[in-house]
């Protein structure tokens, strides 16, 4: 009786380049190698997977992940832009994304030009709902 190997990747038994899997029971060629392409490691060797740490979904971003792979933020774009439409000219929409400086601008600006400078807020407002501006810290906001 011969003795059986180790579960792990080994040379091709039947001499073809490459190499194979062996899962305990028999030979596989498509099971793929933990960690990458099994012909950069030795024989039965490979590195580990890496372990999820509980609590770190989406790397460790809680609210997620947009599509380039950035932590998203945990304020809404469409709430954002709406008091920004409707409250800007008391700067609530960039309060709300943590924007003080900029909030109290709005203010300054829309008090001393009479409410003409509301414009600003307007517009602010639409590139906020746009996805144009990203919260205090940098994140991209919610949908």
């Amino acid at each position: 009786m011969t003795e059986q190997p180790s579960a792990g990747w080994y040379p091709d038994p039947s001499g073809k380049p490459g190499q194979v899997y062996w899962d305990g029971q028999q030979w596989r060629t498509d099971m793929p190698a933990p960690g990458g392409d099994p012909s950069q490691y030795p024989q039965g060797s490979y590195p580990p997977v890496p372990a999820v740490q509980p609590g770190a979904a989406y790397g460790g971003a809680p609210y997620g992940l947009d599509a380039y792979g950035r932590p998203l933020s945990d304020k809404s774009k469409l709430t954002a832009g709406l008091l920004q439409i409707f409250l800007g000219g008391f700067g609530i929409g960039r309060f709300y994304l943590g924007y003080t400086t900029i909030g109290i601008l709005q203010i300054a600006v829309t008090w001393f030009t009479c409410g003409l400078g509301a414009l600003w807020p307007l517009i602010d407002g639409i590139m906020i709902i746009t996805g144009k501006v990203p919260d205090a810290e940098g994140r991209t906001l919610r949908e």
